[in-house]
């Protein structure tokens, strides 16, 4: 399943792994580790963060793609299911209109 990895990182540790001139290191491990479709960097709610696009087997890979984010920079992460335009007509959304209104 498509999934959308929000990351949100807290100024520190970040700042610190910043000035440390550690950051792209550990950034560029956990992407390689993880290997996810996309990545794209933003803000979140005025702190750096991070919006990977990765696809899930199964619930138990979660923590495979947040722990490194929490462990490396005590960032908050949320996973978001994404459909494509294919997989929303799969959904069914007029018998669920019938069934449901």
């Amino acid at each position: 399943m498509r999934m959308l990895l929000k990351v949100k990182f807290p100024l520190e540790p970040f700042n610190s792994a910043v000035k440390e001139g550690t950051v792209g290191k550990k950034m560029k491990a956990i992407l390689e580790a993880t290997k996810p479709e996309a990545v794209y960097f933003t803000e979140h709610d005025g702190h750096r963060g991070a919006i990977l696009v990765i696809n899930l087997d199964n619930p138990a890979q979660v923590p495979f793609y947040a722990e490194p984010w929490f462990l490396a920079f005590n960032a908050q992460c949320e996973f978001h299911i994404a459909m494509t335009p294919e997989d929303l007509g799969k959904a069914g959304l007029e018998g669920l209109g019938k069934k449901w209104a």
